[in-house]
């Protein structure tokens, strides 16, 4: 069943990576009259993730999940979410008085089939950006280590966390955007009602592709200001989008070359192996690339890039049972063994199953020393709250007691199956 979409708001959704310039792309297309784009709603990822509940919830995880499942089975869950996200932006956009919402949230990569299926006739602007440029732009503003040395290990570290249940790690998550989110956002453009800007494009000529964007959105072009990058203190108190641009005073073509400078022939290699000589050629980067080979860079083929797709694809399939397609993971000793044997029986993970195995290795003494820590600090509670009242001191020390058994808690695996043991006892079998 098909969700009414004859009352909905004007609604379209810009996508692109992090680091790719979409909050500047947002930026200049609010300032026509007509459109309103708050940085970041995050919103259909939300939806997406209705009915996940947070492990540590109080009322008890499993009975919330297992309720709220067999409730919502009896529903239509796309009709729901769409009228509720409908509601959501047609009450920002009566409030704001403009005429169409454009949603950016770079990570809508990892919800796109859900995206579709509630919004079908939306259209879609995507940024597209120069790989080799992201990367360096991960690097200069998060941190995100890119030497071939320390890439494996640093992606060890992340599924070791990942295997844990433990929040996906901002590294995680980038590397993710890079292996996966690339390809999939290339797979996209050839989509109806999509739009394609390139972001090498747009800081050259940005009056020129912004009357472009918005003519294809079906708004007069005329009506949109010059592109600036003045009037940006709404990002001062937002807790999302590149604040970077409020300190620029105009739109320049230096971000396009920094790359060259930023990232040493290592880091270009390490890029290179994740994204694919492939896809950078058929994304229109194949000058790019050909400048880093020309730096040193080798083309390590297909079965290379091939590989780390994988990787990350089978950790995004170990959902705990959701059966959704984002990012967040929830594994279990099983799923863990099955992205091992996975990563030996696929020749295509010949040179990267042994980061799976390192994954592996962190994860298990993790686990073992936060049960460790766990039930020491619990009985160490347990004893305060059963002395005698006389021993004042004990019981002055119960809160701090109590606060670092939660803090220890926190710091668990919330899917590890091992942790079921410190489930209470007044928590029932579902």
């Amino acid at each position: 069943m098909s969700p009414d979409v004859c009352h909905s708001p004007a609604v379209c959704f810009l996508l692109g990576l992090p680091r790719s310039g979409t909050t500047l792309l947002t930026h200049l297309l609010q300032q026509h009259p007509d459109i309103v784009a708050p940085p970041e709603p995050w919103l259909m990822l939300a939806l997406e993730a209705f009915g996940m509940v947070d492990q540590r919830h109080p009322a008890g995880a499993s009975l919330i999940q297992a309720a709220i499942s067999e409730f919502l089975s009896r529903i239509d869950r796309t009709i729901v979410s769409r009228a509720f996200a409908d509601a959501v932006y047609g009450q920002y956009l009566a409030a704001a008085g403009k005429r169409i919402f454009i949603d950016k949230t770079p990570r809508y990569w990892m919800v796109l089939d859900f995206l579709d299926s509630l919004y079908p006739e939306a259209p879609r602007i995507i940024l597209i950006r120069n790989p080799y440029a992201i990367a360096a732009s991960m690097k200069s503003t998060w941190g995100i280590p890119l030497l071939s040395a320390s890439c494996p290990s640093a992606i060890a570290s992340c599924l070791a966390d990942l295997f844990l249940g433990l929040p996906t790690p901002a590294i995680a998550s980038c590397f993710a955007d890079l292996v996966l989110g690339l390809p999939t956002l290339a797979a996209h453009c050839g989509r109806r009602h999509t739009q394609i800007v390139h972001y090498e494009q747009l800081v050259a000529r940005p009056d020129e592709e912004i009357r472009r964007v918005i003519a294809g959105l079906g708004y007069d072009p005329t009506c949109t200001a010059l592109a600036t990058v003045e009037q940006t203190d709404y990002l001062s108190s937002a807790s999302f989008g590149d604040r970077k641009i409020r300190e620029k005073k105009e739109i320049d073509e230096c971000s396009v070359r920094t790359w060259q400078t930023e990232l040493s022939v290592e880091e270009m290699q390490v890029v290179t192996d994740l994204i694919g000589a492939e896809l950078l050629m058929e994304l229109g980067y194949e000058a790019e690339l050909r400048y880093a080979q020309q730096a040193g860079v080798v083309d390590r083929g297909r079965a290379t890039t091939e590989g780390y797709r994988q990787l990350f694809r089978a950790c995004s399939d170990l959902r705990g049972g959701t059966g959704r397609a984002s990012f967040s993971i929830s594994a279990d000793g099983g799923d863990l063994n099955s992205v091992v044997q996975q990563a030996e029986e696929n020749s295509a993970f010949a040179s990267l199953h042994s980061i799976v195995r390192e994954a592996q290795r962190l994860a298990e003494p993790k686990m073992e020393e936060n049960l460790r820590l766990v039930h020491s600090v619990a009985a160490q509670l347990e004893q305060v709250l059963t002395a005698p009242n006389a021993d004042r001191p004990a019981r002055q020390d119960t809160t701090s007691v109590r606060d670092a058994t939660i803090d220890t808690l926190r710091a668990m695996s919330p899917g590890s199956s091992r942790s079921s043991s410190l489930r209470t006892s007044s928590e029932p079998q579902v």
